[in-house]
């Protein structure tokens, strides 16, 4: 599959003297794959299994001598290893997390080879050593947004109808092609983002072998839990997984979970964040830029990596999407609000990490919530999310009266493109717009993605 990341991995292939690359991103999001694309455009691709290559293993762990260790890679892969044609790949680099310190020593000793480190857990290893800051660079991958899942499908024709259009076109995208549109993000609801998942639904198309996939994926993440934790953590892991879950579109609450202490608890959530299975949405302020200037680091949301993982771990019944995409949007506005934000996250700079922010507004007359604020350029942007049919959007009036500064609010819903006084509103499926007519490299991303289709 054709991935967003992929153009900014060529952009890093082309640099005069490309940085070692750690690529991140939870497991089984797409990060092995991406990099063997990358290889088929080197004259040679070496990959290196951390984990199940013990005489590398061996090599790394023993010196960070770079001439040592090419040497002695070299023998043991009986396979050259040179600068600006070979693409050196070090897979479940975490295994060996004197690997990573090593990568400083690839860019200062041998410049113009390209080394790439990756692994499911490697953010927790990153913690456990001094990472060689300035002598690496990161990319950050996330499960397929919605445009990487049409491209996937097939309709890059309707990804490109979906760039060009805006709330102020004067040709609207008519109402059968717009229902066509919100039954993909039905469909998207129910598959998720992940790509076996995708490759499944390609192959299968029932949501049954949809549902195996889910399943199997989740079987996995939890099978990771005594990699990460501590042994005694691992019910506080399964107990927040679930209550994240029962608690998604709202502020997470502690109390809720049972008998337990928020001290026992948080630091569940920390893992499960660093893990790559949960996101946090802080409630920010948002009087300004950087919104997290402004943010309560206590008052929080949960949403969960991928939606599709999401509703299968929440035992919803996927078919419905299939069948009837109207009334399962009418049911799920909690949903349609996670998969705002894992679109919000998908369409960020993958060379830097992400932060989600909502408003929420105390006050004993007029409480107000908004579902995410971002910056856009330099503008503070409140976003709503309504996946029903409801047109009230009191809350994010309240926010514009509040923040004089801010140009404009976002509504991501059911209905087709409008502008209303200061309101722009964009169909569920038109997310990425607003978001990539300002962020240009992103743009160009998905437009060399759609063109090589």
């Amino acid at each position: 599959m054709k991935r967003i990341v992929d153009h900014f991995l060529l952009t890093w292939k082309s640099a005069k003297t490309p940085k070692p690359l750690i690529l991140r991103g939870a497991r089984q999001v797409g990060k092995t794959y991406a990099v063997r694309q990358l290889g088929k455009t080197f004259s040679s691709f070496v990959e290196i299994n951390l984990e199940t290559n013990e005489i590398a293993r061996t090599i790394l762990a023993s010196t960070l001598d770079i001439e040592v260790i090419m040497l002695k890679l070299g023998e043991a892969l009986n396979q050259p290893i040179l600068p600006a044609q070979t693409l050196l790949f070090f897979d479940e680099v975490q295994h060996v997390p004197q690997a990573i310190t090593a990568l400083r020593y690839f860019y200062e000793q041998r410049p113009g080879l390209h080394v790439i480190a990756a692994g499911s857990l490697l953010d927790f290893a990153l913690e456990q050593i001094s990472v060689p800051v300035g002598r690496v660079t990161f990319l950050r991958i996330y499960p397929l947004s919605f445009l990487e899942f049409m491209t996937a499908l097939g309709h890059t024709g309707l990804v490109s109808m979906i760039l060009r259009q805006t709330s102020h076109n004067p040709d609207p995208i008519n109402k059968p092609l717009h229902e066509k549109l919100l039954s993909f993000v039905g469909l998207y609801l129910a598959i998720g983002g992940m790509p076996s998942t995708v490759a499944t639904w390609l192959e299968e198309k029932t949501s049954y072998a949809v549902r195996s996939i889910h399943e199997d994926l989740i079987f996995t993440y939890r099978q990771d839990f005594g990699k990460y934790a501590k042994k005694h953590q691992i019910k506080y892991l399964e107990l927040i997984l679930q209550h994240a879950l029962n608690q998604l579109g709202g502020k997470f609450m502690f109390a809720r979970v049972g008998e337990y202490k928020k001290r026992e608890l948080e630091p569940a959530i920390e893992l499960l964040e660093k893990a790559g299975l949960l996101h946090k949405v802080f409630r920010s302020g948002a009087q300004g830029a950087p919104l997290g200037a402004h943010a309560f680091l206590d008052t929080f949301k949960l949403i969960f990596m991928d939606v599709g993982l999401c509703q299968t771990l929440l035992k919803n019944d996927l078919s419905g999407w299939l069948i009837d995409p109207n009334q399962a949007f009418s049911n799920s506005g909690t949903l349609a609000e996670a998969f705002a934000g894992q679109e919000l996250l998908a369409y960020s700079d993958p060379t830097q990490q992400e932060q989600l922010f909502y408003w929420h507004r105390f006050g004993q007359s007029r409480e107000a919530e908004v579902d995410y604020v971002i910056q856009l350029n330099q503008a503070i942007i409140p976003i709503e999310v309504k996946a029903g049919g409801s047109h009230r959007l009191q809350s994010m009036q309240l926010f514009l009266e509040e923040h004089t500064k801010t140009p404009l609010g976002i509504r991501f819903s059911t209905h087709p493109y409008s502008v209303r006084d200061n309101i722009h509103s964009y169909p569920l499926y038109a997310i990425a717009k607003p978001l990539l007519d300002s962020r240009p490299e992103v743009l160009m991303a998905i437009e060399t993605l759609i063109a090589s289709e």
